[in-house]
């Protein structure tokens, strides 16, 4: 059965990278959780290790942090739909929102439990996903900043996740004045100014954080150490905190090319034939593994570097070569994922969720 390991030392070794990075910055930051799905074996090592506040975009996640500890700040980071208000105001401390409608819903279930809700407002610097258009500011503020049991903490923006747009110094000094914007405009202090997620930090290590931006969501960087301008594990960081374990179900010498009439195959692909290769074959081998659980895009290496022929729903079929007396049926080969591949993997009901 294949299963997914996330090795406890590395991932604690990224988190006090972080920390320290993060702390002699002097700045504050939360560690986003949306990765883990919600499952309860790697959220408790999360917590664990000292954190306190927790960034999701699913409110049940938010649920079962606040089940295993009450005192986390949690914060729901994508506008909330009109069907959770009430468990927004019950499970997240704190949400990112974009707008006065749902502010409002959330205003008002604040008043009915009898809380002080927090609020991000979202701003758009050309990524265009959620945020406040620019010259629609001040208004919007005007608005919001009359609500009762709403506590609005600060400004915020997401770059790179939907277009690609990298944060840059311009960006964040952007997001800095639309603060001393408001703050002035309206005599209010806003403590936090949210300048990304893990994409910012080669902004951080380089020193490039403009004054006033003072708080991070990081997610991808903490599981994989990753810089993600250049795509590379930043010094001093581990890019082995998760690893995929899939068995050999059978191996086989097998034609490369198949044999019969082709026609589309239940992924809607039609194979193109190389006919230079008639005739060959080749060490073929099947991984528990497949579609249902992992898009082989999202491999990044196999142990043995054997090259992905192609996936089934519930299969991966590798092309070994001429390596057949190198590996067995029963063999469990390790895999190396990219974020997206993890993701589906522990989202998967059928792939086995291990701590090492």
């Amino acid at each position: 059965m294949a299963y997914l390991n996330l090795y406890r030392e590395n991932l604690r070794h990224n988190f006090e990278f972080l920390k320290k990075m993060f702390d002699e910055s002097h700045l504050h930051w939360g560690v986003v959780t949306k990765l883990l799905c919600g499952n309860e074996l790697y959220l408790k090592e999360i917590i664990d290790m000292g954190v306190r506040e927790v960034h999701d975009s699913r409110i049940s996640n938010l649920e079962k942090i606040k089940h295993i500890n009450p005192e986390v700040q949690t914060c729901y980071i994508k506008p909330p739909a009109e069907q959770i208000i009430e468990q927004i105001i019950r499970y997240a401390d704190v949400s990112m929102n974009t707008e006065y409608f749902t502010l409002k819903l959330l205003s008002d279930e604040a008043v009915e439990q009898n809380k002080i809700h927090k609020a991000i407002i979202m701003i758009e610097t050309g990524d265009l996903r959620e945020g406040v258009m620019g010259d629609s500011l001040v208004s919007f503020y005007e608005q919001v900043f009359h609500l009762p049991n709403i506590e609005i903490i600060g400004i915020g923006t997401n770059l790179n996740c939907l277009h690609g747009v990298m944060p840059s110094q311009d960006k964040l000094i952007q997001l800095s004045l639309y603060k001393q914007i408001i703050e002035l405009k309206f005599n209010r202090t806003i403590p936090w100014i949210s300048g990304g997620t893990s994409v910012t930090i080669p902004l951080i290590l380089n020193r490039q954080i403009p004054t006033g931006v003072n708080h991070f969501r990081i997610g991808e960087t903490l599981y994989w150490g990753v810089n993600l301008f250049t795509n590379s594990t930043i010094p001093g960081m581990s890019d082995d905190v998760f690893e995929l374990f899939a068995q050999v179900i059978e191996i086989t010498e097998k034609p490369v090319l198949p044999i019969g009439e082709l026609g589309a195959n239940p992924q809607g692909d039609v194979m193109e034939i190389d006919t230079s290769l008639y005739g060959k074959t080749s060490c073929r081998a099947i991984l528990d593994v497949g579609l249902l659980d992992l898009d082989p895009k999202y491999i990044t290496s196999i142990e043995g570097d054997y090259k992905v022929v192609g996936a089934s729903s519930d299969m991966l079929v590798l092309d070994l070569e001429d390596n057949l007396e190198t590996r067995k049926v029963g063999d469990m080969l390790r895999i190396k994922l990219k974020y997206m591949g993890v993701l589906q993997l522990i989202n998967s009901y059928y792939i086995e969720k291990r701590i090492a």
